[in-house]
């Protein structure tokens, strides 16, 4: 993955939303919302919802922040219930794209998803249409500057914790492991107090695309930014070789 360095694409996404950090925490707080249901309010018994502390640190959520909503979600019977739906479509010059949501109002995220789609030059295909063009993985990436640990004792951390892949990009580490094995792994570089700056269950291109024109990099551009505008949108996983 030389080359697709996922770390300055966090910094990028960073940047662009230090004014969006409300956007972020609803992401988490949902999050949070369906592990609770899911497994119980209690991490030490509920892998998910540790992960997912572990992704709310990294983006400084509040502590209190994190508790109230692991609280909310165990307390409130009444509570809103959010309805995972995941929708697969192309960009400008076929490049796939799949989006993460999650809902309590179907016809509202079908709707707005379908409109970026639409006003990026895109269109919503049919389910299973590009995801067999991506791995589902964890990746974990580390900033080398917070990183005080020997790259290759981190590598061997990674390894016998069961990570499939480790690599060395220009100013990070990327860990790369399945997604049955991503707790574990992350859970050992917390123990060894490796700081992460990112960590989750993502989609990873097995090719990418190019875009030459400046018109259709425009139009992603915009199909990415509308949907990242979007409360319900989760996550947006594409090929595009920004």
């Amino acid at each position: 993955m030389s080359g697709h360095s996922k770390f300055a694409n966090i910094k990028h996404k960073k940047e662009r939303n230090d004014s969006a950090k409300g956007k972020i925490f609803t992401i988490i707080g949902r999050e949070i919302a369906v592990a609770v249901k899911e497994g119980g309010s209690d991490p030490a018994n509920n892998s998910r919802l540790r992960d997912i502390i572990a992704k709310a640190k990294a983006n400084n959520m509040p502590n209190d922040t994190i508790d109230r909503g692991i609280k909310k979600a165990a307390g409130e019977a009444g509570s809103v219930n959010y309805e995972t739906i995941t929708y697969e479509g192309y960009g400008p010059n076929g490049v796939a794209i799949i989006v993460d949501t999650l809902t309590d109002n179907k016809n509202r995220t079908a709707a707005n998803v379908k409109n970026a789609f639409t006003k990026g030059g895109g269109n919503v295909g049919t389910p299973g249409c590009v995801s067999f063009l991506f791995d589902r993985k964890g990746q974990i990436i580390i900033d080398k500057e917070e990183c005080d640990m020997d790259p290759d004792e981190l590598m061997m951390v990674v390894l016998d914790a069961g990570a499939e892949d480790f690599s060395e990009e220009e100013d990070s580490y990327e860990v790369v492991t399945g997604p049955d094995e991503f707790s574990g792994v992350r859970e050992a570089l917390e123990s060894a107090g490796v700081p992460v700056v990112e960590a989750d269950i993502t989609m990873i291109p097995q090719t990418w695309a190019e875009l030459t024109d400046e018109e259709s990099i425009k139009k992603m551009n915009k199909i990415l930014d509308l949907l990242d505008a979007e409360d319900d949108v989760q996550a947006t996983y594409h090929n595009w070789e920004e």
